[in-house]
């Protein structure tokens, strides 16, 4: 299976004020996820975005705002963004077969959005190093249900230079500069 940029999007999920420093390894998460959305917007790569409940949880954090600035955003409560009316309808109208999942937490709004994805027939792929919990063993817990839910388990480096296929490919360049 070749994952491709016209065939792929992505869902930044949960990435907020209240819920970020509470995360195992926050800072590489940040660094992280950074790198892994500009890399998707070299590559066109439509990226969605969730909150939870933003008057609780805050919004987006700022450290990410930049990246994230272009993308729709959409409010939620439930724990799966596929349960959101507005994400499934945006992820059904991209008509998408890969979804690209970061977020956090891994055990909770990640994973339940995943095992919905891939029950309406998606192939999810969980960035691992983009994927935080507050506990490293419910992150590890998570990795494992979401292997055995059909998710392929990655890391950003891996799937950005997927998507950009070659040295000759137009954002090549971008994608080299961004994990060096």
């Amino acid at each position: 299976m070749r994952i491709l940029p016209e065939e792929s999007m992505a869902i930044a999920v949960d990435y907020q004020e209240r819920l970020l420093p509470a995360m195992h390894n926050e800072k590489e998460l940040l660094k992280n996820s950074r790198i892994l959305f500009e890399g998707l917007k070299a590559l066109t790569v439509p990226i969605l975005v969730s909150r939870q409940y933003p008057k609780g949880l805050g919004d987006i954090i700022p450290a990410l705002k930049t990246e994230l600035q272009d993308c729709p955003v959409y409010d939620k409560t439930t724990f799966s963004c596929y349960d959101n009316p507005s994400i499934y309808a945006a992820v059904r109208e991209f008509k998408r077969k890969y979804i690209i999942i970061c977020g956090v937490e891994a055990h909770i709004c990640v994973l339940q959005t995943i095992i919905d994805l891939q029950a309406d027939d998606y192939q999810t792929i969980f960035v691992a190093d983009c994927i935080a919990s507050r506990q490293h063993l419910d992150w590890e817990l998570a990795v494992k249900r979401a292997t055995q839910e059909g998710s392929v388990i990655t890391s950003y480096e891996t799937i950005l230079f997927e998507l950009t296929r070659g040295s000759q490919a137009p954002a090549f360049k971008t994608v080299s500069n961004l994990v060096k």
